[in-house]
C-alpha cells in the first residue's frame, strides 16, 4: 500500500507532465489520475480539484522547504532555494503561470503564500504594532504580493535572471523604503 504522501507526489508529477504537454484548463482528472497509475477515486481521496493539486504543489515544493529559511531571517538564502526549486520544473512553471479563467496561478499562489507568511508571522507577532491597522493578515497579505509579484514576473520572462541575483533584488527592495530605492535608482 503506496503512503499518502507517495500519492499525492504521483499525483503532482502527473499534472506537472501534463502540464507541460497541454493548456492547464483541458487537463482532466482522469488524465491525471492515469498518469499518477491510480484510479480517479484515488485522486479525489486526496484532493477537491486539479486547483488544489496546484496550491499542494506549490505549498509543498516551494513554500515548505523555505520555511526554516525565512524563519532564521534568511530571506535571500530562501528565495534561492525557491527559485531554484522553481528552475527544476521550468517548463511546468512557464505554463502554470498562464493559468486562465476563474482560477488563476497568482489566485493559487496569493492563497498559499499568505496562508505561509500568516503562519509565521503568527507564531513571531507579539502584538505591540505602532499601527492598529497594521495586523498579521495585512502583514502577510503585503509581503505575499511582493513575493508572488516577484517570482511571478521572473518566470513570465523565462527565468533568464540567475536564482540569486533575482533573491538579491528582491530582499534589496523588501529591505528598503520607498524613499531610499528612489535615491539609488
Amino acid at each position: 500500500m503506496q503512503d499518502s504522501r507517495d500519492v499525492e507526489r504521483e499525483l503532482a508529477q502527473s499534472l506537472k507532465k501534463l502540464a507541460v504537454e497541454k493548456p492547464f484548463e483541458k487537463i482532466t482528472i482522469k488524465q491525471i489520475a492515469d498518469g499518477a497509475g491510480v484510479i480517479r477515486v484515488t485522486f479525489y481521496n486526496h484532493f477537491q480539484d486539479k486547483y488544489e493539486l496546484l496550491e499542494w504543489i506549490i505549498t509543498t515544493e516551494l513554500l515548505e522547504p523555505i520555511q526554516p529559511l525565512i524563519k532564521a531571517g534568511m530571506v535571500t538564502e530562501s528565495m534561492v532555494l525557491m527559485f531554484t526549486n522553481i528552475e527544476k520544473d521550468k517548463k511546468f512553471y512557464a505554463k502554470a503561470v498562464k493559468l486562465e479563467g476563474p482560477v488563476t496561478f497568482h489566485s493559487i499562489a496569493m492563497k498559499c503564500a499568505r496562508k505561509f507568511l500568516l503562519d509565521i508571522i503568527d507564531e513571531h507577532a507579539t502584538g505591540k504594532s505602532k499601527h492598529e491597522w497594521l495586523t498579521p493578515d495585512v502583514i502577510a497579505t503585503y509581503y505575499a504580493q511582493s513575493m508572488c509579484f516577484v517570482t511571478e514576473g521572473w518566470i513570465e520572462q523565462g527565468m533568464t535572471i540567475p536564482a540569486r541575483e533575482m533573491a538579491e533584488a528582491y530582499n534589496y527592495i523588501i529591505t528598503r523604503s520607498m524613499v531610499d530605492v528612489l535615491n539609488e535608482v
